[in-house]
């Protein structure tokens, strides 16, 4: 099952795109950096569900999108720093020119960065995950013979922007994510993937 080819002009888009989200947050953050609280930071947990549709491709030229949904927990603990786990379905019925289908399920550990207003209700993250793929339900090369099923590591960085709607509930304005896996396709075995969705989070504050 050829995945993504990495490189050309899929490659360099899913890293640029990636790029100017987070340097459209980076003065966001910067903000709420220099905002003095108002009172000491508390522990918290959050709980996010999310819709997160996969940009991949087989090759430079030949795109196509994958479907399904992300749940995210995070916890922070000191200074806006925090730890999260993110897993992740996601399915295509037919992948490309390939017209074979694929499903995804990735689930990443690791830490974010978060960043408040808490006078515009809103917060902005940053965040760097790292973890397992495993690809079902489809064709990936080996030897002697192709399989169904394979699982490579994978790793994940980006950032979101979340909107306080009350104190227990948040709207996730916005959650881009570059994914790179290395499951087996007969060429380089190394895919790169832009996420890019929205939710709902639930909080403990």
């Amino acid at each position: 099952m050829r995945i993504l080819k990495p490189g050309g002009v899929f490659g360099g888009a899913a890293y640029a795109l990636t790029g100017l989200i987070l340097a459209g947050l980076m003065p966001l953050g910067l903000t709420a950096w220099g905002q003095k609280p108002s009172q000491p930071a508390r522990s918290s947990l959050d709980v996010a569900i999310l819709y997160t549709p996969l940009l991949t491709n087989v090759v430079s030229a030949d795109r196509f999108t994958m479907q399904g949904g992300t749940l995210q927990i995070h916890g922070q603990f000191y200074r806006g720093w925090g730890a999260v786990a993110d897993l992740s379905v996601l399915r295509s019925a037919s992948s490309g020119s390939a017209r074979v289908g694929l499903d995804l399920v990735t689930s990443t550990f690791g830490a974010r960065y978060t960043a408040s207003l808490p006078r515009h209700r809103f917060a902005v993250f940053g965040q760097g995950t790292m973890g397992e793929v495993n690809g079902l339900d489809s064709t990936f090369p080996g030897l002697p013979l192709a399989t169904s099923t394979a699982k490579s590591i994978a790793f994940q960085a980006g950032g979101g922007i979340t909107i306080g709607l009350s104190r227990r509930l948040a709207l996730r304005a916005v959650d881009a994510e570059w994914l790179r896996t290395q499951l087996p396709n007969a060429t380089t075995n190394v895919q790169n993937s832009l996420r890019i969705g929205a939710g709902i989070v639930f909080s403990s504050r």
